[in-house]
């Protein structure tokens, strides 16, 4: 795909921006680009375009075209010079599904949908690199590969600073432990079959 649209086929491209326009979309909302989360992505499509030459082959297009959605949703809120409402934030976070699925880590809680105000406000409390770490990890879905990527990180450093996040995320959220793995049953003991006609 990327070859046809370094080949000057324009409908290559328009193919790759239908198949990405829905996931960027939820990482500006959930980065913090609010209502102009259509305009980052605009944006950033347009800046994707211009640096394809840049791209490098056997590198997944997903990843890269996200970390320029970050760079571009920084800049848009950095440039306006205001942050976005914590109302304004939870509403990008209820429409930016799934949240945290039931695959997370073990050390990561299922949040339901109305605890999503509680996960806002702590995310908010975290540094910008844990906050960008668990944004790309779970709230987009991405693997530790592509989060890697994305970020421009070693997957070592995607693993130890999502860690810490997480562990800030327990400190800040009580009611939101992770749930502890239960505790297994004692197994019963196998009862025998009787067999028919045999005595005690």
């Amino acid at each position: 795909m990327i070859a046809r649209v370094r080949a000057g086929e324009a409908e290559a491209y328009a193919e790759l921006v239908r198949a990405h326009t829905g996931i960027a979309l939820r990482a500006a909302a959930a980065l913090g680009a609010g209502a102009d989360a259509e305009d980052v992505v605009q944006q950033a499509f347009v800046k994707a375009y211009c640096a394809l030459g840049r791209f490098r082959d056997g590198t997944a297009f997903r990843p890269w075209l996200l970390s320029i959605v970050a760079n571009e949703t920084r800049n848009t809120v950095r440039a306006a010079a205001r942050r976005h409402t914590l109302a304004g934030r939870e509403a990008a976070f209820a429409q930016a599904e799934p949240v945290i699925p039931e695959s997370a880590d073990p050390a990561v809680a299922t949040l339901d949908a109305e605890r999503r105000g509680a996960l806002v406000a702590a995310l908010e409390k975290l540094g910008e690199e844990h906050r960008l770490v668990v944004t790309y990890r779970y709230l987009l879905e991405m693997d530790e590969r592509e989060t890697a990527q994305a970020l421009g990180w070693p997957r070592g450093t995607v693993k130890s600073r999502l860690n810490r996040a997480l562990r800030k995320l327990e400190r800040l959220l009580p009611d939101f432990r992770p749930r502890e793995p239960r505790e297994p049953r004692e197994p019963r003991e196998p009862r025998e079959p009787r067999e028919e006609g045999k005595r005690a």
